[in-house]
C-alpha cells in the first residue's frame, strides 16, 4: 500500500512539474511574440487603410505597405465633441478602441443614440488623410457597429468633396460566411464607389436597401443593394454608417472640415 501511495505521489509530482514547465514556456512565448503580433496588427491596419483609400496594389510586401503608408497617409486625431482636429493625444500611440472603454476618455450612449450598438463612444479618434499639393484628396474614417453576430470594424473613405464614397470595407467581423460575411465580397464593396452620402440639402441620405437599387430612382445615387439573405447584417451596416456619419459621430467634423473650420 505504501509503494502504491509513493507511486501515485511521484506521478502527481511529475505531472505538476510538466504542467509548470509548459506554462512557463507558453507564457514566455506569449510575451516574446507580443511585439511581433502587435507589428502584424499594425501592418494589417495599414494595409486596410491603403486599400480603402485606393492606394497600392494587392500582394504588396510588408516593406512596401509600410513605405507607401508613410509616404501617402497622415494620421490625425479628431475631437468628436468639438468636431475639430486636436493635438490632445498622439495619433502614433493613441488607441481609440481602448479609449472607448475608459470612462475618462469616452461617454456612455443612451439607447436612443446608440443605433450602432457600441455602448460607449470615445471622445478622440484617429482619421487618415491623403493630400496632394496641399489639397485634401481622400479622408478615411474609422467605423464600427454591431451586425447579426458581431461588431464589424472597418473604414469608409471619402473623396475631397467629403460626400462621395471613395472606398468602403471591414477588416474584422464574425458575420455568417456566405450571408452577412458578404460584406467582404469585392463586388458588393464596389457598389459603394461613387455613392453620395448627403443629399442636396446636406442631410445624410446614404442607405442600404432591401433587394436591388432602382437605378431610375433619383435616390439611387445614395443607395446600395442589400446583402441577400442577410437583412440583419445589412441593417447593422446601415445603422453604424448613420451613427458615425451623423451628429454623434463625424457629422460635425465633416461639416466643419468642408467649411474650412476644422
Amino acid at each position: 500500500m505504501s509503494n502504491q501511495k509513493e507511486s501515485t505521489a511521484r506521478t502527481l509530482t511529475v505531472a505538476l512539474l510538466v504542467c509548470l514547465v509548459c506554462s512557463v514556456f507558453v507564457a514566455g512565448a506569449a510575451v516574446a511574440l507580443r511585439p511581433a503580433q502587435e507589428a502584424n496588427r499594425q501592418l494589417d491596419k495599414q494595409r486596410s487603410i491603403l486599400a480603402i483609400a485606393g492606394l497600392g496594389e494587392a500582394g504588396m510586401s510588408a516593406r512596401q505597405v509600410r513605405d507607401l503608408y508613410a509616404q501617402r497617409i497622415t494620421a490625425r486625431v479628431v475631437d468628436l465633441e468639438t468636431g475639430t482636429f486636436t493635438d490632445a493625444v498622439d495619433p502614433a500611440t493613441f488607441d481609440p478602441l481602448a479609449a472607448a472603454k475608459d470612462p475618462q476618455l469616452s461617454k456612455a450612449l443612451p439607447g436612443s443614440q446608440d443605433i450602432a450598438s457600441i455602448k460607449r463612444r470615445e471622445r478622440y479618434t484617429t482619421v487618415y488623410v491623403v493630400e496632394e499639393g496641399g489639397e485634401l484628396q481622400t479622408l478615411v474614417l474609422p467605423i464600427r457597429g454591431y451586425g447579426l453576430w458581431s461588431t464589424l470594424y472597418g473604414f469608409i473613405a471619402l473623396e475631397g468633396d467629403l460626400n462621395t464614397v471613395a472606398g468602403f470595407g471591414f477588416y474584422q467581423h464574425a458575420e455568417t460566411p456566405g450571408l452577412g460575411g458578404e460584406v467582404d465580397n469585392p463586388k458588393w464593396k464596389s457598389l459603394w464607389l461613387g455613392k453620395s452620402l448627403f443629399d442636396e440639402n446636406g442631410n445624410l441620405a446614404v442607405q442600404i436597401v432591401k433587394g436591388n437599387v432602382d437605378n431610375q430612382s433619383p435616390r439611387a445615387i445614395h443607395q446600395v443593394d442589400g446583402l441577400a439573405g442577410a437583412t440583419l447584417t445589412s441593417n447593422g451596416v446601415n445603422n453604424l454608417l448613420h451613427f458615425w456619419l451623423g451628429e454623434n459621430g463625424f457629422g460635425s467634423f465633416i461639416a466643419k472640415l468642408r467649411a474650412g473650420e476644422a
